[in-house]
């Protein structure tokens, strides 16, 4: 069982908002499923890879959010990337007039961030061995 104690708000926080960020994910490429299905694709030759492409990546970010809650060391890197991402998203939907859509992703994107690499988050993870072996070593 979890011992629930030992890990600091901020990294269920995180793991959190990971989670919401593989939700989104998987909304999406259900969309493109059921729009594909329907017949009403704009591109159905694309629509299918970009489907499994979209579950492959809700699949990997719902990984990395569970490594977060099990206080795995790997599944840090992997999610600030995947904040990262968020954010290159956010801007493109900017520069599309996006800018409710922005707002929202920029705000999740900013708060894993912070969360991920707060200080009690660090120091879970990654205990006082600078060099990150801690209670989250193993696999």
């Amino acid at each position: 069982m979890w011992n629930v104690s030992s890990r600091p708000i901020t990294l269920t926080l995180a793991a959190a908002v990971q989670a919401l960020v593989t939700a989104a994910i998987a909304v999406g490429a259900a969309v493109v499923l059921v729009e594909t299905l329907s017949g009403d694709a704009a591109a159905p030759g694309a629509a299918i890879p970009l489907t499994v492409l979209a579950l492959l990546a809700a699949a990997a970010t719902g990984y990395c959010a569970w490594g977060l809650l099990r206080l795995r060391n790997w599944a840090r890197t992997p999610v600030v990337l995947t904040q990262v991402f968020v954010l290159v998203v956010a801007y493109y939907m900017f520069t599309s007039g996006q800018y409710a859509v922005t707002a929202v992703m920029a705000a999740v994107a900013a708060a894993g961030l912070a969360l991920v690499l707060a200080p009690p988050t660090t120091a879970t993870l990654f205990g006082d061995d600078p060099r990150g072996g801690g209670p989250g070593e193993g696999g």
